[in-house]
Protein backbone atom coordinates (compact mmCIF):
# COMPACT_ATOMS: atom_id res chain seq x y z
CA UNK A 1 0.00 0.00 0.00
CA UNK A 2 1.11 3.62 -1.20
CA UNK A 3 2.40 5.52 2.19
CA UNK A 4 -0.09 8.30 2.83
CA UNK A 5 0.63 12.00 3.91
CA UNK A 6 -1.62 12.39 6.81
CA UNK A 7 1.31 13.20 9.15
CA UNK A 8 2.65 15.35 6.58
CA UNK A 9 -0.36 17.50 6.35
CA UNK A 10 -1.42 17.55 9.91
CA UNK A 11 2.07 18.65 10.89
CA UNK A 12 2.12 21.31 8.07
CA UNK A 13 -1.44 22.60 10.04
CA UNK A 14 0.32 22.80 13.68
CA UNK A 15 -2.44 20.14 14.54
CA UNK A 16 -1.69 16.94 17.38
CA UNK A 17 -2.58 13.68 16.51
CA UNK A 18 -5.35 14.26 18.80
CA UNK A 19 -6.89 17.44 17.69
CA UNK A 20 -6.69 15.37 14.27
CA UNK A 21 -8.62 12.96 16.02
CA UNK A 22 -11.08 15.11 17.36
CA UNK A 23 -11.79 16.68 14.16
CA UNK A 24 -12.58 13.83 12.44
CA UNK A 25 -14.01 11.89 15.20
CA UNK A 26 -12.31 8.95 15.43
CA UNK A 27 -9.54 7.68 17.99
CA UNK A 28 -5.72 9.15 18.26
CA UNK A 29 -5.04 5.62 17.81
CA UNK A 30 -7.13 5.51 14.46
CA UNK A 31 -4.76 8.24 13.63
CA UNK A 32 -1.53 6.98 14.62
CA UNK A 33 -2.61 3.24 12.64
CA UNK A 34 -3.31 5.35 9.51
CA UNK A 35 0.18 7.89 9.48
CA UNK A 36 1.94 4.65 9.61
CA UNK A 37 0.53 3.31 6.93
CA UNK A 38 -2.31 1.08 8.21
CA UNK A 39 -5.23 0.66 5.74
CA UNK A 40 -8.37 1.77 6.47
CA UNK A 41 -11.94 2.35 5.73
CA UNK A 42 -13.09 4.61 3.15
CA UNK A 43 -15.22 6.64 5.68
CA UNK A 44 -12.78 6.78 8.27
CA UNK A 45 -10.39 8.25 4.72
CA UNK A 46 -13.21 11.16 4.37
CA UNK A 47 -13.63 12.27 8.01
CA UNK A 48 -9.45 13.07 8.10
CA UNK A 49 -9.59 14.39 4.60
CA UNK A 50 -12.26 16.57 5.92
CA UNK A 51 -10.92 17.23 9.35
CA UNK A 52 -7.35 18.69 7.67
CA UNK A 53 -9.60 21.44 5.73
CA UNK A 54 -8.95 19.80 2.55
CA UNK A 55 -12.42 19.19 0.07
CA UNK A 56 -12.85 14.96 -0.43
CA UNK A 57 -11.74 16.21 -4.55
CA UNK A 58 -8.39 16.18 -3.07
CA UNK A 59 -8.24 12.60 -1.64
CA UNK A 60 -5.24 12.06 -3.45
CA UNK A 61 -3.57 15.21 -1.86
CA UNK A 62 -3.73 13.38 1.16
CA UNK A 63 -4.23 8.94 0.17
CA UNK A 64 -2.23 9.18 -3.75
CA UNK A 65 -2.65 6.22 -5.27
CA UNK A 66 -6.48 5.77 -5.40
CA UNK A 67 -8.51 4.40 -7.97
CA UNK A 68 -7.36 6.75 -10.99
Amino acid sequence: MAQNRVKQLREALLMSKAELARKAGVSPLTVDRIERGAACRMATMRKIILALGLPLEEKEKVFPGGDD
